[in-house]
């Protein structure tokens, strides 16, 4: 025990004594230890900026050579409806139904002849063509050893599955696995009876070169499978298990990626086949570009520590008697309040640094003020812009119905629909001010729900009852349709049965709500906006309350709608804390939302 205080007291002796060792010790380790952290910095941010880089590309890049795949596969799709729809096979076929020979040998000739000239044509990746009719059980076989017909007792085995479990095509390897074939059923146009099948055998080779776009690298490898999860074609050696094959497959046909222990999947779905694209990555790829950064990033590392404590030994010791000077000079130094101290007027070194920290201090003022302003501008475009946007997804709802209503409904119900639509998109794309009359806002929500009827029709019932003298009072614009929107997406959407949404604007000396703003006193307009929806758990409710209670005046742009914490903060922004938004909800009853603000009546007084 005394040894280690000895020790401790030895090492601290020098410092207690000196000044000189206490700033050199500091500067030391205030050079080194930001070096130290820029170069681990430096290094994670290489990699986090290749991870990214890798990720967008290849996701890119699964996209494109996804496409590029559908296409192939549909052309060889045309290539067999080519054959089904030849007039020769359907002369054949009818022919089988006759008793003259002669007729179904011309018909016959004709096929092969077909069939020799698509084999011939596609030679550079057509490896064979099979033609099996059901009826006859004749399959007839083209390809570089062999041009034969023969008649079989038995369905084969591809088409006899292709037929129980009444597919329309299917995907499978030969066994050599350097092919795969193309089966499709043949039906007859009336009923879909099963009249045969049709095999076209073709090379995975001829597929090289748009995987090719993927950019495989050595320790990479690119997966097709099959919708079923089986592999059908693998370039690469890294496996993935048949489980984790299915988990992609059945994941849905969205692109997309995971990280998989040391390993990157990325995916895609190729259409019109549904078969999936899969490309593998090894983690190691990422981190061996790291570790060369890093690499380097030591020896500079320790070459600029190495030159820190020196220079930082020779400052400290140059600078050491001065420095206490230049700390006292600075205490009245001040980069935010307006007041500074009065310079000292030295004529020396620590007197120019006093007078050109004293000129910076203001000049960073300056700064802010203008970063501030900057800001502020952004924001206030950012709201605007957001203001501007109307849902992409109602918007493409509503042209899906206008058109579908174009063939079924009368002129006149058309129009009224194209009507609202037209003055959503005027309302909006006007030049926006601030603060709208409430009557416009009412119009606005209204135009809304004559869409919204249209669509859903008997299955809503709206009710808006309204007290017409208050229909002058101000309102930051585009704050009610949004709050109807977010009820038919959060509340109605999910619910069974019929709909119910009611809107009422009437003249209030005081509105409490539970929770959000708490109580919203005053007299002025209070609108309630309420349905029958699933309603919201009491956590969840929770916190909706206390982000809108934290609303104060922020200006909320974040996401691609205007949501209930944007429209809590801008009627508190014009109009004080003593206004603002209230949220009220139960699961299985549905949500009540209350604003509240001041209020402007014709025909009477409404004191706020």
């Amino acid at each position: 025990m005394r040894l280690l205080s000895k020790i401790y007291r030895a090492i601290l002796h020098p410092f207690r004594r000196s000044i000189r060792n206490k700033l050199i010790f500091i500067m030391v380790v205030v050079s080194v230890l930001p070096i130290i952290a820029v170069t681990a910095l430096a290094v994670d941010n290489n990699r986090q900026s290749m991870e990214t880089e890798l990720i967008g590309t290849n996701v890119s890049n699964m996209k494109w050579t996804s496409i590029y795949l559908g296409e192939q596969f549909s052309q060889m799709n045309s290539v067999l409806y080519s054959v089904l729809i030849n007039p020769n096979l359907n002369e054949y076929i009818a022919s089988e139904e006759e008793s003259g020979l002669s007729s179904q040998f011309s018909a016959q000739r004709n096929i092969e002849d077909a069939m020799a000239s698509l084999f011939y044509s596609g030679n550079h990746y057509i490896s064979g063509i099979e033609l099996y009719l059901k009826r006859s059980g004749k399959l007839f076989t083209m390809n570089a050893s062999q041009n034969q017909i023969r008649t079989l007792d038995r369905v084969p085995a591809p088409y006899n599955e292709l037929f129980n479990q009444r597919k329309d095509f299917m995907i499978q390897n030969s066994p050599e696995g350097d092919r795969f074939q193309l089966i499709r059923s043949i039906n007859r146009f009336e009923n879909r009876e099963i009249l045969g099948g049709i095999t076209l055998e073709v090379r995975w080779a001829i597929l090289d070169q748009t995987l090719s776009l993927l950019n495989p690298a050595n320790d990479q490898t690119v997966i097709i499978a099959g919708p079923d999860g089986e592999v059908l074609y693998q370039m690469g050696s890294d496996d993935l298990s048949a489980e984790q094959v299915a988990k992609i497959v059945k994941g849905g046909t969205e692109p997309g990626y995971e990280r998989q222990g040391d390993e990157y999947v990325f995916y895609n779905t190729i259409d019109p086949m549904k078969l999936k694209l899969i490309k593998i990555i090894p983690l190691s790829a990422i981190n061996q570009s790291a570790q060369a950064t890093m690499h380097y990033g030591i020896w500079i590392g320790t070459i600029t520590v190495a030159a820190a404590i020196l220079i930082a030994v020779l400052l400290a010791w140059r600078t050491a008697t001065p420095i206490v000077l230049l700390a006292r000079s600075m205490q009245g130094l001040n980069l935010i309040r307006q007041g500074d101290k009065p310079l000292s007027g030295r004529m020396d070194e620590i007197g120019l640094l006093e007078t050109k920290l004293y000129n910076m201090s203001h000049r960073i003022r300056e700064h802010i003020k203008s970063e501030y302003s900057m800001n502020l501008e952004k924001k206030t475009a950012e709201l605007k812009a957001l203001q501007a946007q109307i849902n992409p997804h109602f918007l493409q709802n509503t042209l899906q119905m206008i058109g579908s209503m174009l063939f079924s409904k009368k002129p006149a119900e058309s129009y009224e629909t194209i009507r609202s639509l037209s003055e959503m998109f005027r309302y909006v794309i006007r030049e926006p001010d601030d603060l709208a009359t409430l009557k416009q806002e009412l119009e606005h929500m209204n135009n809304y729900m004559v869409i919204q009827q249209q669509r859903f029709q008997s299955r809503l019932q709206y009710s808006l009852e309204v007290d017409e003298r208050l229909l002058q009072s101000r309102i930051p614009k585009l704050t009610l349709q949004p709050i109807v929107e977010n009820a038919f997406m959060h509340g109605l959407d999910s619910q069974a049965g019929g709909w119910e949404l009611s809107v009422k604007v009437a003249q209030a000396s005081i509105a409490e709500a539970e929770g959000g703003v708490g109580a919203l006193a005053g007299a002025g307009v209070t609108i309630t906006i309420s349905d029958n929806g699933v309603g919201i758990g009491a956590e969840r409710l929770r916190e909706v309350r206390q982000r809108l209670s934290y609303a104060d005046g922020q200006v909320w742009t974040r996401g691609e709608r205007i949501g209930l914490g944007n429209v809590a903060s801008r009627l508190q922004m014009h109009f004080g804390k003593a206004y603002g938004l209230a949220i009220d909800s139960e699961v299985g009853v549905g949500t009540r939302i209350t604003i509240h603000i001041p209020g402007e009546m014709q025909g009477g007084e409404l004191h706020d």
